[in-house]
């Protein structure tokens, strides 16, 4: 049984993703999050399967260096990471921009991508084995206005995706991508817009992904065999054809 540890746990992705793998009985899970509520209640729903939480902040280093060294002996050979957790604050022109947006964003999005990243592909090292996801976005794809440092972020992500898959073939370390485009049932717009849900309620003339779709699709990518690497899928709603077309006619 492989151990799997999914940041950003507590909702949308990485919540169905939790759900799914853990409904396979084929994974261990680490599930991590900011939240300790929330993760107390996931590890309460998938009370039925081996679980363990751990609460931190992916944008700090220390506390993700505490959170591996914490785990019990059980949890501690990490197979699959997958590096869920990520958001998009505001709306702006460049000019325009948030200062404490944008440095959210980098923190989360690429250095807390990072962190994760450091601290356990080099337990894969020394295993000679693991599977890396990155969670990316059609924003890492393909700008669009007024995304500036959001799709800047996730730029990054597909660009530290190709380079540690290079880093790492050598140990025999999977790194693969998916990049989804419109998500429903996740936190994603109700962050960006900072609670405004008007101005979050995006998706009534259209039918996006669900954050199901996209657990289905990370599940396919790691339960392929050993000697299969899935590198980068691109999924997107069968209405969405760009970061910025969107056949908007309804549901």
């Amino acid at each position: 049984m492989k151990t799997a540890l999914i940041t950003g746990a507590t909702s949308g992705i990485g919540y169905a993703t939790a759900k799914l793998l853990a409904s396979t009985k084929n994974y261990k899970l680490i599930l991590c999050g900011r939240r300790l509520n929330k993760l107390v209640q996931l590890q309460k729903e998938l009370s039925d399967y081996q679980i363990h939480i751990l609460n931190f902040d992916i944008q700090n280093f220390s506390e993700c260096q505490d959170a591996l060294n914490s785990l019990p002996e059980n949890f501690q050979t990490i197979d699959i990471l997958i590096n869920n957790a990520g958001l998009a604050l505001g709306l702006d022109l460049l000019h325009e921009g948030s200062l404490e947006h944008w440095n959210t964003m980098i923190d989360t999005n690429i250095k807390g991508l990072l962190h994760m990243s450091k601290l356990v592909s080099a337990k894969m090292v020394n295993q000679k084995s693991g599977h890396i996801v990155n969670i990316c976005s059609t924003a890492g794809k393909d700008v669009y206005p007024k995304g500036n440092v959001y799709c800047a972020t996730k730029f990054a992500v597909d660009a530290l995706t190709k380079s540690m898959r290079q880093d790492l073939v050598n140990f025999n370390i999977r790194v693969s991508q998916v990049a989804p485009g419109h998500v429903e049932e996740t936190e994603f717009a109700i962050t960006r817009f900072e609670g405004d849900k008007l101005k979050a309620n995006i998706y009534s003339d259209f039918k996006p992904l669900k954050a199901i779709d996209v657990a289905e699709t990370i599940l396919f990518i790691i339960s392929r065999p050993a000697h299969v690497n899935i590198q980068d899928i691109l999924i997107t709603c069968t209405q969405q054809a760009s970061a910025t077309l969107i056949n908007r006619s309804g549901r």
